[in-house]
């Protein structure tokens, strides 16, 4: 069983050197993140700002204010 092992760990990394070597060789082409990463990027902190920033003016919250005093229990509907 060891030498099976040992053949079939050997032509694993035999497998990874030629891939490396494959790549080295090859001319380099941008992929979809080199074109248009930074425009995702910009285009999804543009999504989130415009919706937290909407979430925060509809919520009628009051920054910085303590609560004492203001909130109050509401009457038990039955």
């Amino acid at each position: 069983m060891f030498p099976v092992a040992r053949a079939a760990l050997n032509l694993t990394a035999r497998g990874i050197q030629h891939t490396a070597v494959r790549q080295a060789h090859r001319k380099y082409e941008p992929n979809f993140h080199d074109k248009y990463g930074n425009l995702v990027l910009l285009g999804g902190a543009t999504a989130f700002t415009a919706v937290w920033g909407y979430v925060f003016t509809k919520a009628g919250i009051e920054w910085g204010l303590s609560p004492v005093g203001r909130i109050t229990p509401k009457e038990w509907r039955e």
